[in-house]
């Protein structure tokens, strides 16, 4: 119906707005609820490390549509990075910081990222934070925040990770 300014996925209809592409959407609901930091230096933190999620977030999604005699090495590859280069690099920020949250002393974007990050990456190996204790005690306390616990329940709206049987069809919708 010419609603999906670039005929693709993901869209969210909110204040009157169809809005298209996952960043400029997280952007305006962090935004929106106040998740983007209190000043330019905090939005630039918060910037830095969402873009670096995000980068994660793509060797994630990518595991599934790996060839069969590739997927081994790209799963050994995928994790050494998410411990190594991005999980290394959060469990520094936080103990560099001393607080709860990745940037200021609330809640922001990055942390609700970092969390999913988390979560996506433990459904691939469960104890990928072994060596990373503050990021553990990070996943506990943020995971507790009400609002996440309940989104966090069985049968919320949090999606599952992709299935390989699924990669046709999500293949026809963004490419």
């Amino acid at each position: 119906d010419g609603s999906l300014l670039f005929q693709q996925l993901p869209m969210v209809e909110i204040d009157g707005m169809k809005m298209v592409q996952t960043r400029a959407i997280l952007g305006y609901i962090a935004a929106k609820y106040n998740l983007y930091g209190k000043d330019l230096k905090e939005r630039a933190l918060i910037d830095m490390y969402t873009e670096g999620l995000m980068d994660l977030n793509e060797l994630l999604i990518r595991y599934p549509g790996q060839p069969a005699n590739e997927k081994e090495q790209y799963f050994a590859s995928m994790m050494d990075k998410a411990a190594n280069r991005y999980f290394q690099a959060f469990e520094k920020v936080l103990k560099d910081h001393g607080q709860d949250f990745l940037v200021g002393n609330r809640l922001s974007r990055a942390d609700v990222q970092l969390l999913e990050i988390i979560l996506m990456t433990e459904e691939y190996k469960p104890d990928i934070l072994g060596k990373f204790p503050l990021l553990q005690s990070f996943k506990a306390r943020i995971s507790n925040i009400p609002t996440i616990k309940k989104f966090l329940q069985p049968g919320s709206q949090r999606k599952p990770l992709l299935d390989e049987k699924d990669l046709p069809k999500v293949l026809a919708i963004f490419y």
